[in-house]
């Protein structure tokens, strides 16, 4: 008993359990049984510039148009200003020339960075199919409006908590064969210590099918066989970690969407941490089997029947007036042309 007290809520980690989950370390062993995906890498010097500076706009030349005019070209013309937005001086012409290469060939693309993936920033782009970035301009504008991409160009934030006060990395842009895919079936996976412990529901909405009598097991058995199959040797060093997974139509095969760090930032989803722990410990003893959760009824606390997701990103009321009767490229100089304005205000 005095041993399992000692056990902490969170195994710990080390700078390379982080990189393992970078996508450049784990899609190349994975690419078979994962999303198709295009890593892109080094990355201009200024990109990272790009991302840090104030307001949000397109880096010059990664507009599509019909006509082949930029949009920007349009803006400046008509109002005799040689200026671009926040004086944007970006532009990224060999970057812009594959991203549109790899959307000719996926038809679209979900852009990410290292780790993370700009899923707070749909309400940049025009259309209502989630993250479908179909030009560069898109995928610069999501990841430009996001805040959640701001955790890989931070090393403190990255590797927060590890004990190497140093690391090194370079940042890397993944772009992702871009798909509708149900979320009804897309689950989250504990692993500690080299055992799978916890499987959750990754979408907090009830669905009634998943609850049927068989269903819980179904997921466990078709998950358990997977990761023991193809991912628990295949992974690397890393014994403790957290993979999202997206099973089949049949639900008995499926694909890798992301490998995340097992560390307090990553969302427990339908367990804590503390529920983690007490299941890791039960884990020593056999027989045992993953625990399964997932939204049981339509009143289930976790369930989120009304609210969107992400509603702690949407975007401020004064940015959706300001969108009114405006396209992608006009409405990103209006509103970096408002946020330079507001600056001036307040200096």
């Amino acid at each position: 008993m005095s041993a399992e007290k000692n056990i902490p809520v969170f195994p710990e980690l080390t700078i390379q359990d982080i990189f393992n989950c970078q996508i450049s370390s784990w899609y190349p062993k994975f690419s078979n049984i994962s999303m198709k995906t295009t890593i892109i890498r080094p990355l201009p010097a200024a990109f990272r510039e790009y991302l840090q500076a104030d307001g949000v706009f397109p880096p010059i030349g990664s507009n599509d148009s019909e006509d082949g005019q930029e949009p920007d070209d349009d803006i400046e013309n008509s109002s005799g200003s040689d200026e671009s937005p926040l004086n944007n001086t970006f532009s990224f012409p060999d970057l812009d020339k594959t991203i549109r290469t790899v959307i000719e060939d996926y038809g679209a693309v979900f852009p990410k960075l290292n780790w993370s993936s700009p899923k707070d920033a749909q309400w940049i782009l025009s259309t209502s199919e989630f993250l479908r970035c179909s030009s560069p301009a898109d995928v610069y504008l999501s990841l430009k409006a996001s805040d959640f991409i701001h955790h890989d160009l931070d090393p403190t934030s990255a590797f927060e908590g590890i004990r190497d006060p140093n690391p090194v990395y370079d940042l890397e842009l993944a772009l992702r064969k871009w798909y509708h895919f149900d979320r009804s079936r897309e689950m989250r996976c504990f692993v500690r210590d080299g055992t799978l412990i916890g499987i959750s529901q990754r979408d907090a909405v009830y669905y009634d099918f998943l609850f049927s009598s068989s269903m819980p097991e179904t997921i466990m058995q078709t998950i358990q066989t997977f990761w023991e199959r193809d991912i628990r040797d295949q992974y690397g060093s890393t014994s403790s970690y957290v993979v999202d997974v997206l099973l089949t139509r049949d639900f008995k095969r499926l694909h890798i969407v992301d490998f995340n760090p097992f560390i307090a930032k990553t969302d427990p989803l339908l367990f804590t941490y503390d529920e983690l722990r007490t299941i890791f410990i039960a884990s020593r003893e056999s027989p045992f089997a993953p625990v399964v959760r997932i939204i049981d009824n339509p009143a289930h606390p976790y369930a989120n029947v009304n609210a969107p997701r992400y509603q702690h990103n949407m975007v401020p009321l004064d940015a959706l007036a300001l969108s009114h009767g405006r396209n992608r490229a006009d409405f990103a100089n209006a509103l970096a042309e408002a946020v330079k304005e507001a600056n001036s205000a307040s200096a």
